[in-house]
């Protein structure tokens, strides 16, 4: 017993010791142990008592994932198509790749039995941050609801598929697209498209594809294929092409006034490189392809066809063959014809016939609208194939903004009103390819009114997104260069009307606007839509017959084949957008419906442009105003303020919105007294170039017994002496102004430190109303020689006595505020204070009988002659001066004129004297005084 108990003590260690033991298993949450093999505790175990030793962990197997991949080049890309690797649930799924972008597009489709009465497809595109390496800068960190963009390149999938799907195909289609990386070189939405027809091909779905999407550019007359996104800035043409084999089912065009010559080539060259994307497609189908199900067709019995056909088509025909109804009386008659169809076939009882009766009466209209348009050349308003309907416009609708217009064509009306902004109101894009902002934005609103319905906003709609974003394309190939006109324009179109072609009046009534708000457009652009109307042999499914119609109805789009949306200027075409319903129309038809669009295109054209041909001046519109100044870059903090307070509060204040880039202040005022309150404090602040002659407003700061201190734009104090505020006596200064009482004075000369005087009685209507008392407004600063010496007359001494000769007033120089401790340092680099001694031994040797002929001759006007023989500059120009100037503008309300070396004035009316002026004719004109920013006010002198 002793011995076993000894036994039992020796063996706790090597239980305790981890190190001394092998660890096997956890499991049912017991830590299970390896046997310990040692001589002592072999021979005091017991063999039988031993437990079973365990059986090995199952080693995990391998899966393989079997996928299927294509590779082929077309146009010096690389692309891949595979499949099996990834989404291998979804009905179809494929992963296109061109370089480092991959996108992955999927499908999937309801296995219920359909209940809608049409192909409810829906296409969702998104590109994640995670696709170039980066978070999202939301709150969440998460993408939120669907970008522009990403709508956009939906509506580009759709278009080209939706047509493929056959006939009676109700049932719920889902695709979705992503795109899983990006090198930002190539544009993944023809990707994304070609990787969804690739989808549909694999899947059980039925659908009549292949489909082949391609993108073609042009730099220097010369086509490229797939071009990336560097060479599509440099290209004057962005093509998107989708085609089946034979066919043609998709277009969209961006372009630089094409002419329909090279689009023609474009398209052309376009096909048979799209084509390429279809064996491909086909291998791969033929590889990893399921086997097309039977889906349930809801489809109309000819038997149903026939009964409606008879009892509708005779009173169809007669309401789409008088043209006096319009759009609400013709639909109200039509839903009268489908009641009595619906009464006729409740009396039979036909249950069948009356589950599809809005299909099957539809069908009969369809039927007798194309039979006329084919056999007679009629249309349903009675107009010709090619004939515009009646047009109206008219700029300037809305005098307030800054840009309005109002168009109609027909019954289709459009409202478009243009707004401009600051750069900084670009909007922010955040896409995965592009640029980062754009300054130009046309924003499109169907609202249900237009249609006579009710309904509620919600939302972007991807209608109403892809209407806007192509009569946006269609304008930014006129609109001035940013390096011109950097402003923000935000172009707002809102239907009032509509009965078809509601985006080709957008763009009609965009360009009048953005000419009415004075946007220096290169000319008028404007778009018309046209339709097809075609006649198949139900056995080969060709064209037979066929009539283009221009100006389309929206009738007529619902009940055609194609709507083929066409915008440009007189030079070529700016932008295309090509929806069709039926499974593809020839090549040669579309390329043929070009001409009769530029026809239709130059007949609005020249109705806009008798309404505005040219960009409107807003000189005399009470209307917001625009301004960009010049500013250092020190300038600039200061106006901001610390954390942008000063900014904030003169925003506030004013109601003017600022923007501030490097070395430049965009400033937008609601109205011309906006913008002139937002300078004066903008001047106050930051501080202009002041010259001699010219009025500003200061506060006065404190008062002295000689005079009180003004506070100038940029915080600079001007001395207001007592002599300067008033024309009578003043005995104390407090009698006539107080600590902070705001002043318009005039800068009447500087001392040698660059002190500004400055003088109050000077702007008193009454010294500006004569031209003689305006030239005596600078007397303070040259004092009458018969006046004993004082501290101005030896300040204007010091600084005319480096240049005896020259007249007093000619030296009238332009004065920029500046601190003490700036003028000293000007004057100590500039060696004034060397000169001022010089100046003070040169004083001392001149006569004054010259100093007081040259006084006389200035006060007197002898000068005058004289100064009329050379032009003035902007820092001889004075008071009294007389000039032989040039009408450089007839404006309105008075002359631009031009005064020599680059110096402009201006002379006001006084009467209804526009008609006697024209440009070039010259004026003899005398300076009487200078605006508040400075510019000379002329007014004429009589011929003797």
């Amino acid at each position: 017993m002793a011995m076993a108990s000894m036994a039992t003590r020796a063996r706790k260690p090597h239980l305790l010791a981890w190190r001394s033991l092998r660890l096997r298993k956890i499991c049912g949450g017991r830590l299970g142990l390896a046997s310990f093999s040692s001589p002592s505790s072999s021979s005091l175990s017991d063999p039988e008592l031993e437990p079973p030793p365990s059986p090995p962990p199952p080693a995990a197997g391998v899966k393989v994932l079997e996928s299927f991949r294509e590779e082929f080049e077309i146009g010096s890309r690389l692309i891949t198509l595979e499949t099996g690797k990834i989404a291998r649930f979804a009905n179809g799924a494929v992963v296109l790749g061109m370089e480092d972008t991959k996108v992955l597009s999927t499908v999937a489709s309801s296995k219920s039995d359909a209940v809608a009465s049409f192909l409810p497809l829906t296409v969702d595109y998104q590109e994640k941050h995670y696709a170039q390496g980066l978070i999202p800068k939301t709150y969440t960190r998460r993408e939120g609801a669907p970008k522009e963009r990403e709508l956009l390149v939906g509506r580009l999938i759709d278009r080209p598929i939706r047509p493929l799907f056959p006939a009676g195909f109700f049932h719920e289609v889902q695709v979705m697209a992503s795109v899983l990386s990006s090198d930002g070189k190539q544009d993944p939405d023809v990707m994304a498209a070609n990787a969804t027809s690739a989808a549909l091909m694999l899947s059980d779905i039925p659908w009549g594809g292949p489909v082949g999407v391609i993108r073609i550019g042009r730099i220097c007359g010369e086509f490229i294929i797939n071009p990336t996104s560097d060479e599509l800035n440099l290209s004057d043409l962005n093509l998107v092409y989708a085609c089946t084999k034979d066919r043609t089912l998709m277009i969209d065009v961006q372009a630089r006034e094409i002419s329909e010559k090279d689009l023609e080539a474009g398209l052309r060259l376009a096909h048979p490189e799209a084509v390429k994307y279809l064996e491909p497609q086909m291998r791969l189908a033929a590889k990893a392809g399921k086997t097309k199900k039977e889906y349930k067709l809801s489809m109309i019995s000819d038997t149903t066809l026939e009964k409606v056909r008879n009892l509708a088509e005779a009173p169809i025909e007669a309401v789409f063959t008088d043209p006096s109804y319009g759009k609400f009386e013709r639909g109200e008659a039509l839903d009268n014809i489908t009641r009595d169809v619906k009464r006729a076939l409740e009396e039979e009882g036909d249950e069948e016939s009356l589950l599809v009766l809005s299909r099957a009466v539809d069908t009969a209209r369809k039927k007798v609208v194309r039979k006329r348009i084919i056999a007679e050349g009629l249309r349903v308003d009675g107009r010709r194939l090619d004939e515009v309907r009646p047009l109206f416009c008219e700029a300037g609708y809305l005098r307030t903004l800054q840009g309005s217009s109002l168009f109609s064509r027909g019954d289709t009306q459009v409202l478009c009103t243009v707004t401009i902004g600051a750069p900084g109101d670009a909007q922010k894009l955040d896409s995965i390819v592009g640029p980062p902002s754009k300054r130009f934005m046309l924003h499109y609103t169907f609202p249900p009114f237009s249609v006579n319905e009710v309904g509620k906003r919600v939302g972007l709609n991807r209608r109403e997104v892809g209407h806007g974003t192509l009569a946006e394309k269609a304008l930014l190939a006129v609109l001035p260069p940013e390096d011109f006109f950097p402003y923000t324009v935000r172009v707002n179109s809102e239907v009032m009307a509509s009965d078809g072609s509601t985006s080709m009046a957008t763009v009609c009534g965009g360009s009048m606007a953005l000419m009415d708000a004075g946007i220096p457009l290169r000319e008028h652009v404007a778009g018309v839509s046209v339709g097809l109307v075609s006649e198949v042999d139900p056995v080969t499914g060709e064209i037979t017959d066929y009539r283009i119609l221009t100006d389309i109805l929206g009738l007529e789009d619902h009940l055609g084949d194609m709507d083929f949306k066409i915008a440009g200027t007189r030079k070529g075409v700016t932008a295309i957008q090509l929806d069709i319903k039926p499974a593809g129309i020839p090549l040669d038809i579309i390329c043929e419906s070009l001409e009769p669009a530029r026809k239709g295109r130059l007949q609005i054209l020249g109705h806009m442009e008798r309404e505005i041909s040219l960009p409107r001046t807003q000189d005399d519109r009470n209307t917001p105003q625009l301004a960009t100044l010049k500013f250092s870059n020190d300038a600039l903090r200061r106006l901001i303020g610390p954390l942008g307070v000063l900014k904030r509060r003169i925003e506030e204040e004013t109601g003017a919105r600022l923007s501030v880039s490097d070395g430049t202040l965009t400033i937008v005022a609601k109205n011309p007294t906006v913008m002139e309150k937002v300078q004066e404090k903008i001047e106050f602040t930051v501080g202009r170039e002041m010259e001699v002659g010219g009025t500003y407003k200061g506060i006065v700061t404190s008062i002295k017994e000689y005079g009180a201190f003004v506070e100038l734009n940029g915080g600079q104090q001007g001395l207001l002496h007592i002599s300067e505020l008033s024309h009578e006596p003043v005995s104390r200064v407090s009698d006539v102004i107080s600590v902070g009482q705001q002043l318009t004075v005039m800068c009447i000369g500087q001392d040698v430190r660059g002190n500004i005087k400055l003088s109050l009685k000077a702007t008193s209507p009454q010294q500006a109303s004569e031209p003689n008392n305006a030239v005596k407004q600078a007397v303070p600063i040259w004092p009458s020689v018969k006046d004993g010496p004082s501290s101005q007359e030896q300040n204007s001494k010091e600084e005319s006595s480096s240049q005896s000769t020259e007249s007093y007033a000619s030296r009238a120089p332009s004065i920029l505020i500046r601190s003490a401790a700036e003028c000293e340092e000007a004057e100590k680099s500039d060696g004034l204070l060397e000169t001022l001694k010089n100046s003070k031994l040169s004083k001392k040797s001149a006569s004054s009988t010259e100093k007081r002929s040259q006084l006389k001759s200035i006060f007197s006007g002898e000068g005058d002659e004289e100064t009329e023989k050379e032009a003035p500059t902007a820092k001889n120009l004075k008071l009294g001066m007389r000039v032989t100037a040039k009408v450089h503008k007839v404006l309105g309300r008075g002359l631009v004129l031009d005064l020599g070396n680059g110096v402009r004035g201006m002379y006001r009316f006084e009467g209804e004297g526009k008609a006697d002026y024209e440009v070039g004719d010259p004026l003899r004109v005398v300076c009487t005084s200078f605006s508040s920013k400075g510019v000379p006010v002329m007014s004429l002198l009589s011929d003797d």
